[in-house]
């Protein structure tokens, strides 16, 4: 079974993230699939819009954090991999949207940054724990602090926690929301909106965009990856996890 699902109803496709058993958790496998459904769209001229969702109880619950402890080293590749992925997604030359359900935690919530749209229902659960855990949200830093402006970033991400959908709603985290049950057909009524548009205006117009605010700095990426990979391998993230997670 693939760890991200591909399917494609006439010019949009969607990209599900697929470990439903651990709500979406992000570890070396699933964002290697995803760099790998990624690799496809790019290579298609004939998609129009692309929509991010995840399979399961939740959207995505984050990186998958027992690998912290059974193998910290390898997880700074991990996160470099997750940083080159949402670069990808932010440079395609097509829409992205984020159908955002359940739970969008940590790097979970850094794939609903890094869309030009998210939508979601009151009720969803949207946050950056990671100061909390004795980690360093470096990688998805960049992407929410473009979302929703470097004030209110800042705060969000020191003060960790979570946000329900509707105070992510009223940050500009979340774009639109919905009930839940209506969730999936708002996002396909919104994506055959934006696949009307004119393929070469919204390419140029995304390129301008990414350029204006700064989006495709892969050196920043490179760093907020290397960031998180020495904070997570100290003790104190180490510590702090353990109690979590030591005895899984």
């Amino acid at each position: 079974m693939p760890f991200v699902e591909h399917s494609r109803q006439d010019d949009v496709v969607t990209l599900e993230l697929n470990r439903p058993d651990k709500r979406n958790a992000l570890n070396p496998e699933l964002i290697a699939s995803l760099q790998d459904a990624i690799t496809t769209v790019e290579q298609d001229n004939t998609i129009r819009v692309l929509i991010l969702g995840g399979r399961g109880p939740a959207f995505c619950s984050g990186m998958d954090l027992q690998g912290v402890l059974d193998d910290p080293v390898a997880m700074g590749g991990m996160l470099q991999d997750l940083a080159r992925a949402t670069l990808r997604i932010r440079a395609l030359p097509i829409p992205t949207i984020a159908r955002v359900h359940g739970a969008a935690i940590g790097g979970g919530c850094g794939l609903c940054a890094v869309t030009d749209l998210a939508i979601s229902h009151p009720e969803a659960k949207l946050g950056y724990p990671e100061v909390t855990l004795g980690v360093c949200p470096a990688v998805v830093a960049p992407w929410l602090t473009r979302k929703i402006g470097a004030g209110p970033a800042r705060a969000l991400l020191l003060q960790g926690g979570q946000l329900s959908g509707t105070e992510a709603a009223s940050k500009g985290l979340v774009d639109e929301l919905v009930p839940e049950p209506e969730l999936e057909m708002a996002v396909t009524l919104l994506a055959k909106k934006l696949a009307g548009g004119g393929p070469d205006a919204i390419a140029v117009t995304k390129q301008w965009l990414n350029e204006l605010d700064g989006s495709i700095d892969a050196a920043m990426l490179d760093r907020g990856a290397a960031l998180s990979a020495e904070v997570i391998a100290g003790e104190e993230a180490q510590a702090r996890l353990r109690p979590f997670f030591g005895s899984h």
